[in-house]
This record gives C-alpha cells, structure tokens and sequence, in this order.
C-alpha cells in the first residue's frame, strides 16, 4: 500500500528534521548574536588583570570610585601605614565580618568591636580602619570621626596593602597567602595570593 502513495505524498509523512543553525529570519538572529557578544565582553570584565600591576591599578580605581561616599573620613596610604605599623606607632582596625577575618587578617589587627571598647587606651597611636578595598571601612572611619574618635581609612584596603608589600596572618597569627577578597571584583590580591570569597 505504500508502495501506491505519490513520491510527494511521502515526503509530507516523513517526520520533520531539527535544523541546527542561525534562526530563521525572523529578526531573532541579530539580537540574539548581540546578546551573546555582550555576556561574553561581560564574562571578559569580570576576570581579573593577569599582572600585579594592572590589579594594583584597578585597586586604586574601584578605591578612587568608592571614596565620594565618606567624604568626611580622613584617610591614610598604604605606604605610610605600613611605615608607621613597622614603627609600632599604628593600630590596625578590621571592619570585615568574622567569616573574613577567620581566613586572614593584617598582621596585629583588632576587631571594631574590641577597639571601641576601649580607644583611649590607643592614644598616641593612629588608628587605621581597613576592609578588603576601603569602602566599608571608609563609612566606619567617617563614623567615627562624626562621633570625634579619630580613625584613618586604609585607603583602598587590604589589597592596598598587599600591593604595597605588607603581610597577613591566619587566625592563629602565622604568615599566610590566603586573603579572602569579598567577591569576584575585588579579586585582585598581588598573583602569589590565594583569593577566596
């Protein structure tokens, strides 16, 4: 009985192929292909600079965008910090949250909480507050300074100050090359640092 179906007839019955390819022009071509392009140029965005130098200077922008937020907070360079800190003459404030400074900390650092409990007893000493690139901490430093304890803000953070040589320790107080960075824009810890976040 097939056999008498018209050879026309017969393709109409077959069943119908999936045609991989560009859509058909529908219009859906071009804006699907512009939207793919974006998302890649996007995921491009989002890795960090393959050189210390070019994370050093991404640093200092994501800072230098951040900073117009706390106005009133009196800041401090990396370089002088750790001038002072090696001199003994610095108190080092960690603004992070606790799930941060279980992974690492600046040598010496104390938590908000313990510091407040007592400023007057860092008399004498600048206080320096610092998070991951300087934003948390800058708001804290602009706090405190509104309440009249004088606080300086790490300008651009603990990455700042990685890329200006300093170190950090683990919870325990020994050297360590892990930093948690807060997510996947601050990734940009000099390279021979473990990023985590």
């Amino acid at each position: 009985m097939i056999d008498q179906i018209h050879p026309n007839a017969r393709r109409a019955l077959r069943p119908a192929r999936t045609v991989i390819g560009p859509p058909a022009a529908s219009g859906r071509g071009p804006a699907l292909l512009l939207t793919v392009a974006l998302l890649l140029a996007l995921a491009a965005c989002r890795q960090p600079p393959a050189d210390d130098a070019a994370r050093q200077q991404r640093v200092a922008a994501l800072y230098a965008d951040y900073q117009p937020k706390f106005p009133e907070a009196p800041e401090i360079a990396p370089a002088q910090a750790l001038e002072r800190w090696r001199a003994g003459t610095l108190v080092l404030i960690d603004a992070r949250s606790p799930e941060e400074q279980a992974v690492s900390r600046l040598p010496g650092a104390m938590t908000e909480t313990a510091f407040l409990a007592d400023p007057a007893r860092y008399a004498g000493k600048t206080a320096v507050a610092y998070c991951t690139i300087g934003y948390r901490s800058g708001l804290l430093a602009q706090s405190l300074a509104q309440q009249g304890i004088p606080v300086a803000n790490l300008a651009g953070g603990l990455l700042a100050w990685l890329h200006a040589g300093g170190t950090l320790v683990d919870a325990e107080g020994r050297p360590t090359r892990r930093v948690h960075v807060y997510g996947r824009t601050w990734d940009l810890a000099p390279l021979a640092y473990e990023a985590v976040w």
